[in-house]
Formats: C-alpha cells, sequence, structure tokens
C-alpha cells in the first residue's frame, strides 16, 4: 500500500532501504484464525518481531551503521517502543502519524472504517495487497475497538527515548490530532515535528514530496551534526 514512496525517498536520499510487512500483512505469515491480537501486540512486535527480523537479516547495527526506522499509525508506535527498548541500536526514527494514547476521534474513524469494509467496496480494494485481506484488517481493527484497549498508552515508555526523532503528522487526520505528537515533543523535547496543513493520516501518499523533502532535511541535519561530533 506504500506503493513506490518508499523507493522514491530512498533516491532522494541516496540510501538504501528495507521495507517489510508485518506477519498478518501483506505477503507475510497471516494471522491464524481465532487468534486475537493481544492489547500489547505493539510491545511484541517492538521487542520480539523486530529485532528477530533484524537479526536474521543480519542488519548491522554497529555505531557506525545504525539503521534508521520510518514507521506510519500503528507501525510508527512500533518504531517508537523499539527505539525506547534498544536504545543503542538505532541512527533515529521517523514517526508518520503515530499513536501514543488512545483518543476516541480514533475509535469512531476505526468504527466507521469497519462499517466501509462490510458495506462497501473497501474490502475488495484493500484485498489487493493482503494474501489474506481479513486477517490483517479485523486483527487492527477487533483490537483497536476491544473496549480493554482504551488504556492503551505508551506516553511514558517514550521518554527513555534517546537517539533523534522526527514526527509528522496531518491537520486533518481521521485517525489521530495533534496531541499526539506534541505529547512525544513533551516527553522527548529533542524531538523535531512537522504538521502537514491539508492532510490526512496517511502523508505518504497523501503529501509525499513535502514528506520527503522533510525527512531529508532532518537526516541530513542529524548526519552532519553526527559526522561534526566524531572529529571534536
Amino acid at each position: 500500500m506504500w506503493k513506490d514512496w518508499p523507493q522514491t525517498l530512498c533516491n532522494t536520499l541516496g540510501w538504501r532501504g528495507l521495507v517489510y510487512s508485518r506477519p498478518g500483512y501483506g505477503g507475510s505469515t497471516p494471522r491464524a484464525p481465532g487468534v486475537k491480537w493481544p492489547v500489547d501486540f505493539m510491545h511484541q512486535q517492538a521487542s520480539d518481531v523486530l529485532p528477530a527480523l533484524l537479526d536474521a537479516l543480519r542488519i548491522n547495527a554497529e555505531e557506525r551503521n545504525r539503521i534508521w526506522l520510518v514507521g506510519h499509525s500503528d507501525g510508527g508506535s512500533i518504531a517508537l517502543l523499539y527505539a525506547a527498548a534498544f536504545p543503542d541500536a538505532l541512527a533515529g526514527v521517523v514517526a508518520i502519524a503515530p499513536h501514543l494514547f488512545v483518543e476516541q476521534l480514533s475509535i469512531d474513524a476505526i468504527a466507521r472504517t469497519k462499517l466501509a469494509y462490510l458495506h462497501s467496496d473497501l474490502r475488495d480494494k484493500l484485498s489487493r495487497y493482503h494474501v489474506d485481506v481479513d486477517s490483517a484488517f479485523f486483527g487492527w481493527n477487533d483490537i483497536w475497538l476491544d473496549p480493554a484497549f482504551r488504556e492503551w498508552d505508551i506516553t511514558d515508555c517514550v521518554s527513555s527515548i534517546e537517539c533523534p526523532l522526527l514526527a509528522v503528522q496531518g491537520h486533518d487526520d481521521e485517525y489521530g490530532t495533534m496531541r499526539q505528537i506534541d505529547t512525544l515533543q513533551r516527553q522527548r523535547p529533542h524531538t523535531s515535528l512537522v504538521k502537514l496543513p491539508s492532510c490526512g493520516h496517511s502523508p505518504h501518499r497523501e503529501t509525499p514530496e513535502i514528506l520527503n523533502r522533510a525527512i531529508t532535511l532532518f537526516l541530513n541535519d542529524c548526519v552532519a551534526h553526527i559526522a561534526a561530533s566524531r572529529h571534536e
């Protein structure tokens, strides 16, 4: 569903990139029938699944070759949780429309999306991108609409993040307000924020050129700062 955006970002930066689908999504292993994601599924993805993937792919996390994580929505939250759990593993994080806590606006939008999935052509559209579209959709939709998920909150977790952070949010995001990234910056004052006018939940699809410029400026500044500190 990200289409060619990751490649355009890599081309702009002149960097290599790795794009992966989490279990249950895309061509990755579907969620087993009857298995419901737990409330802490994003913590599990950050602490267990992503580290195992990077180890299996032999992604080098040495000081001079640390990776940058770019995550969107739940993926943005997972990137933040990974950065908090493994402070020495990353060069930095770009979190696009991340969630730090549950807002009523998010729940309302997700409930409307479920109705669209059941009663419109949304299921057919999403089936182009997932081997098991019901596994992908209901894995996400069911847990977010579970009353137990209302208490999910990673605000305290992000306080321990040490690496550079860029957080991006659209003003018209139907799944979250600016409170999400503003809270991140309050917890970690070094966080850089980009707030996009006339943009919803998916800046990589709605305003890709603006997003690429913001990420490129941020990463170039960080790389220059790192290089300068090494020569001090």
